[in-house]
């Protein structure tokens, strides 16, 4: 049986981790919503697989009015009380509550930095995709001194669920690392970044 060339991670058998990884994993992403969103679910992730956010993410956009920053800085306790109550979602409260402050603090840095949150979070690899060259999906590291450096900016910002172990698999995922295989042919797909 010939081998196939996409990441040993994405499994044929597996259609939504296989679309996840064919279309969306290490695609560099600008908008400032959509980062906010992924790294919210990052958060999520904290403690679970990926494959357990990706299959509920439909329901976490429901549950959290579209990852809207605006909408959840404003979420109160009924609120709150409403998405413990959710069976489509995670439902921890340290990680809701870390979600709502996170919006508080999206929305601050929207207000400060005049790149935005995208503008400040791609300076960290500036401004373009860091490119690994792995072979084995399993060598790829599990944080780096920018994923550090990052975590500990969102820190000092207000940012809860983003030490640099979640933030490095935000990186990944959103292209700010391109930590596809080699021989996968996303790998060269990924490395032209469109604003």
């Amino acid at each position: 049986m010939a081998k196939t060339l996409h990441c040993l991670w994405a499994p044929e058998d597996d259609a939504l981790y296989r679309q996840y990884h064919d279309e969306e994993w290490g695609v560099p992403e600008f908008d400032d919503r959509a980062l906010f969103e992924k790294l919210a679910l990052d958060g999520f992730q904290a403690g679970l697989s990926w494959r357990t956010i990706l299959y509920k993410r439909e329901n976490f956009r429901k549950a959290f009015d579209h990852f809207d920053p605006e909408i959840i800085a404003r979420y109160n306790t009924r609120k709150i009380d409403r998405l413990l109550k959710d069976e489509g979602i995670i439902r921890s409260k340290s990680k809701i509550v870390a979600t709502i402050g996170n919006a508080r603090a999206f929305l601050n840095i929207m207000e400060t930095e005049p790149g935005g949150f995208s503008g400040l979070l791609w300076d960290f690899v500036g401004g373009a995709p860091k490119v690994n060259k792995l072979k084995d999906h399993k060598k790829a590291p599990t944080k780096s001194k920018e994923s550090e450096a990052m975590a500990k900016e969102l820190k000092a910002r207000g940012f809860k669920f983003c030490g640099p172990v979640i933030v490095y698999a935000f990186m990944q995922a959103t292209g700010m690392v391109n930590d596809h295989e080699i021989a996968c042919p996303r790998w060269k797909a990924v490395q032209k970044p469109a604003r």
